[in-house]
């Protein structure tokens, strides 16, 4: 562990951090109490692109948690901000649904398969191999390639499933082109969050189960970084990377009294 200045703001992974397979992680919901009864500026982030910020709302909710919309920072909002800073008023092909395009549709992007500014691949469970084809033959044709996050695979109660990362490696190696992922790891992400809430790195901490992901990200964004043993990364695999966390706990419910 080591030394820092008092945590006035705080990041957070969902999956594997506040929830697992749909269940609350023990003590997550006194975690996120006691955050908001602090009144310490805090983001919920994932790079699930899949949902709004209300429907992750209402599925957490669901879990017993209680965290609004406003709280929540997804891939799809952090790609539309993106793309928005980068080209406004663009045009893009998505793949994703409605999580992805909403947010798109909010920046004022149109949503086309004519000779669109960018391909946007996000997260979905039904990839198509039509869709697939048209995104390829577009960046051949000029298209920039952008993708919501790396994950190449998903979790889900009969096991794994391909995610954006896979599907983005696929059209990449049928177009020679890669795509520029804007979620965890790109620190990124991470900085948009920290400026939404007004936060300052000295005094943010992020907590995530992924040393690949979230470990890495708010470390190269300068934040405190707070690993839990709760979801992907287990104990033993610490060492492997080359890179540790400022802090290392079983799950959130060892960080209650640090709010």
């Amino acid at each position: 562990m080591t030394e820092r200045e008092r945590i006035d703001s705080w990041l957070s992974d969902m999956d594997g951090v506040l929830v697992h397979e749909g269940q609350p992680v023990p003590g997550a919901d006194e975690f996120i109490k006691r955050l908001r009864e602090s009144g310490k500026p805090f983001r919920v982030l994932t790079n699930n692109s899949i949902y709004t910020p209300r429907d992750l709302a209402v599925r957490l909710r669901a879990a017993g948690l209680e965290v609004p919309p406003e709280s929540i920072w997804t891939s799809a909002l952090a790609t539309a901000q993106f793309l928005d800073d980068q080209r406004p008023g663009g045009s893009a092909y998505v793949i994703g649904e409605a999580g992805l395009t909403t947010a798109l549709h909010e920046v004022g992007y149109v949503l086309t398969d004519l000779a669109p500014d960018y391909v946007v691949l996000g997260e979905t469970r039904t990839y198509s191999f039509t869709q697939i084809t048209r995104a390829i033959r577009l960046i051949e044709g000029g298209a920039r390639f952008i993708a919501t996050n790396p994950d190449p695979v998903g979790p889900s109660t009969e096991g794994s499933l391909p995610a954006c990362g896979a599907v983005a490696a696929m059209i990449s190696k049928a177009t020679g082109v890669a795509p520029y992922f804007v979620g965890k790891p790109n620190p990124m992400m991470m900085r948009t969050a920290l400026n939404l809430i007004g936060g300052h790195s000295t005094s943010t901490a992020m907590i995530g189960d992924r040393m690949d992901t979230d470990i890495v990200c708010g470390m190269e964004a300068g934040l405190y970084t707070i690993l839990v043993l709760t979801g992907v990364t287990q104990r033993e695999q610490i060492d492997r990377f080359p890179y540790r966390p400022s802090l290392v706990v079983d799950s959130v419910a060892d960080l209650i009294d640090l709010v």
